[in-house]
């Protein structure tokens, strides 16, 4: 039974030298002397904020992108001890000592320097020679641009790590199911296949590019699949199943846990809490949550409450209204009631508080019990502070004349009657007689006498409404729009029938300790839609650039000035990288047309095993690079340099795919062969020498003389030659 132990435990393993190698001086190239510059670099002002936030849970809204590249920064600074006690407000700023520099910049340098041997092992799993394998790789090593973005605090090399795991992982599922379908590494990589996309997908919206490419190449296999007659219809069954859960299923589970980590460590309420629902902001630790704990639930007759519109823009506001009127007359000489004011205020206010009536009743405390306010009920909203009831009625609104507008009522004896009755409509009710619930409820108050809807116009008022925002009567609504919708943010069971011991109630806090919160599902589908809806800033920028700009790298960042020094740190590509990976996707799409025709006329120039991995090479690296870059014509937002770089390292996997192509078809001697692989080396050698060349702008460790600077400048130099010549 122990005979085992009489004999030595051996294991044996292939370890690949050149990924070894390639490893290693991918981790010297972005590691070394990672924390300087020590000073805040671009980009890492906005980045450090939300690092901040996390490290402090403090919940935070950013449009640009999933939660889990934050999460991975933040994961630096917590491996550091970083307290998040850093004012991140300029670009240069010097870190503090308590600002872990080099924990924080760690995980993208080790991304970026992992890049390295995945473009090896991709090109070779794409079964090139190891020539080739190697060829890609060197270039990943020594791209400026990715070793400059890679380590300092950004999200695009994490981005483009994630991108190689995931092509990675399908290409060594694909070349398993040769040998072993189903075994344990077959289950291996087809997992980490839809794992590495959910990643790529959590760290920028981005990554759902290569995500798709994944899932469309996968869809292809799969349709093969189903045409191998020797395969059972089980096999095949099974095979199908398990490509959909592992690429759809696993990637949706994976999205939703980054998303729920993200809410739990974020808990507490911090400075873009405004943007969120009423329900979700109570569901914080501070702020709303402090307010509302605890109110009742039930919204009855007799109730103190805060109305906010639910749109939220252009800014979040509530229902307010003060004692000044509208003007007789306004200044494109239409009339107005001269009515009081009432329009949606961005502040907690006491002129925020309403009371819900019984037309029915004059009180304005709740019984007891309380009778509480449902679906279809007819209701008052009484002013807490002027007691005037909400009222429209058919006369223009100040700044939207095809709407109503809306007022509190004054009597002044004319012959304009108060119309002042409005239908509840719960929006969200689950059944005809749902409770009017505070927070949960979203609600529409429908006008009886003339069915307008109370509405935000989102427009705001001249100097006589103090530019506080216009509601309107809106009484064409053919649909449901959430300017029109409203819910109860606080409030109070109103006890005071006096209108002094009324407005010390209104401006008093509640004392009841109860809780109240969202389910997961809700906060995270409010979350992702605000991210997905939220406004970012479209404003030019100094260094902005458009998509045609990035292929002849006719742009560039200046990263950081050294504030006493001439020493810089630049996003500036290696050009003989770019304009060489570009010509080889341009002669990529020649050949494949070329041999796409000649098959068509049954002339088979390449063997069809090389025809397959042809197709496949291009379908990844090619595919990859369309699929990360075109998208970018149809986007109106500021772009930058650095939203190239994925593509850009597809189209650098592509370029000695093409190369081994040309050397092994298309040169016919041995003499031809030899002449093109010495251009190879050359150019190598070029390519080298430019990346010597711009090392001081890539790692900013050397003070520049006036003519090393003008001689890297050598493009805007020769713009200006042309320039003087035209």
């Amino acid at each position: 039974m122990l005979g085992f132990l009489q004999r030595p435990v051996v294991v044996t393993a292939d370890i690949n030298l050149n990924v070894v190698a390639l490893t290693a001086v991918g981790l010297l190239s972005r590691l070394w002397r990672l924390s300087y510059p020590r000073a805040v670099v671009f980009d890492e002002v906005y980045y450090g904020q939300y690092i901040s936030f996390y490290m402090k849970r403090i919940f935070f809204l950013d449009g640009s992108g999933p939660p889990l590249g934050h999460m991975l920064l933040a994961l630096g600074g917590y491996l550091g001890g970083f307290d998040g006690n850093f004012l991140w407000n300029r670009i240069g700023a010097e870190y503090s000592s308590n600002v872990p520099v080099w924990s924080l910049r760690l995980l993208p340098a080790l991304a970026g320097a992992l890049s390295v041997p995945m473009a090896y092992q991709i090109v070779w799993e794409l079964r090139f020679s190891h020539c080739a394998a190697m060829g890609a790789a060197l270039l990943v090593l020594i791209e400026n641009a990715l070793i400059t973005q890679a380590r300092l605090m950004l999200l695009e090399s994490v981005l483009i790590f994630f991108n190689l795991l995931a092509v990675l992982s399908y290409l060594k599922l694909c070349n398993s199911q040769k040998h072993g379908p189903f075994s344990l590494s077959w289950w291996f990589w087809l997992t980490l296949t839809g794992v590495a996309c959910s990643c790529a997908v959590g760290i920028k919206y981005m990554g759902v590019f290569t995500y798709l490419l994944v899932l469309g190449v996968a869809a292809v296999h799969a349709w093969h699949l189903i045409g191998d007659r020797t395969l059972s219809n089980v096999c095949v069954l099974c095979h199908l199943l398990a490509r959909a859960v592992a690429l759809l299923v696993i990637p949706v589970i994976m999205y939703l846990l980054f998303f729920y980590v993200h809410l739990v460590l974020l808990c507490r309420s911090g400075p873009h809490d405004q943007i969120m629902s009423s329900a979700f902001q109570a569901s914080l630790e501070g702020g709303l949550a402090r307010i509302t704990q605890g109110q009742p639930l039930e919204v009855a007759y007799g109730s103190q409450v805060t109305l906010r519109n639910v749109f939220g823009k252009p800014v979040p506001c509530w229902l307010h209204s003060h004692q000044n009127t509208y003007p007789m007359i306004y200044e494109n000489g239409r009339g107005s009631s001269h009515q009081q004011q009432v329009t949606c205020y961005p502040f907690k206010d006491v002129n925020n508080w309403w009371i819900v009536k019984d037309p029915g009743r004059h009180q304005l405390v709740v019984n007891s019990p309380p009778r509480p306010v449902r679906h279809g009920d007819i209701v008052q909203l009484v002013h807490g502070m002027t007691t005037r009831l909400l009222n429209t009625h058919d006369v223009a609104a100040p700044l939207s004349p095809h709407s109503q507008e809306v007022s509190c009522y004054i009597d002044y004896n004319i012959s304009m009657p108060a119309q002042n009755l409005w239908r509840l409509d719960i929006v969200n009710r689950e059944s005809s007689t749902e409770v009017w619930k505070t927070i949960l409820s979203e609600v529409r108050f429908v006008h009886v006498n003339t069915s307008a809807i109370l509405k935000l116009s989102g427009a705001h008022l001249p100097d006589w409404g103090f530019r506080q925002l216009e509601v309107v009567g809106e009484k064409l609504s053919p649909g449901y729009h959430e300017s029109m919708v409203w819910n109860v943010e606080e409030h109070r069971y109103g006890r005071s029938q006096e209108q002094k011991e009324r407005e010390l109630e209104l401006h008093s806090p509640t004392q009841m300790d109860l809780s109240r919160n969202l389910s997961f599902m809700a906060r995270f589908s409010e979350l992702q839609w605000r991210m997905l809806t939220v406004r970012s800033d479209d404003s030019e920028h100094k260094y902005s650039s458009t998509p045609l700009d990035w292929v002849t790298l006719d742009t560039n960042i200046a990263y950081w000035l050294h504030p006493t020094t001439s020493a810089q740190i630049h996003l500036l590509g290696n050009i003989v990288i770019w304009v060489s990976a570009s010509l080889a996707t341009v002669v990529y799409a020649l050949l494949l047309c070329w041999y796409l025709l000649r098959r068509r006329r049954s002339i088979c120039d390449l063997p069809e095993d090389s025809w397959l991995r042809w197709v496949l090479a291009g379908a990844l690296c090619a595919g990859g690079w369309a699929v990360n870059y075109l998208p970018f014509f149809l986007m109106e937002k500021t772009l930058f340099l650095y939203h190239y770089l994925p593509a850009l390292t597809f189209q650098i996997l592509l370029l000695p795919v093409v190369l081994q192509h040309i050397s092994d078809h298309l040169c016919r001697s041995q003499l031809q062969r030899s002449l093109f692989s010495a251009l190879v080396v050359a150019w190598y050698s070029c390519a080298c020498h430019v990346f010597n060349t711009l090392r001081p702008l890539t790692y900013g460790d050397k003070s520049l003389s006036p003519g090393e600077l003008r001689a890297l400048r050598w493009k805007e130099s020769w713009d200006i030659l042309i320039r003087k010549h035209q």
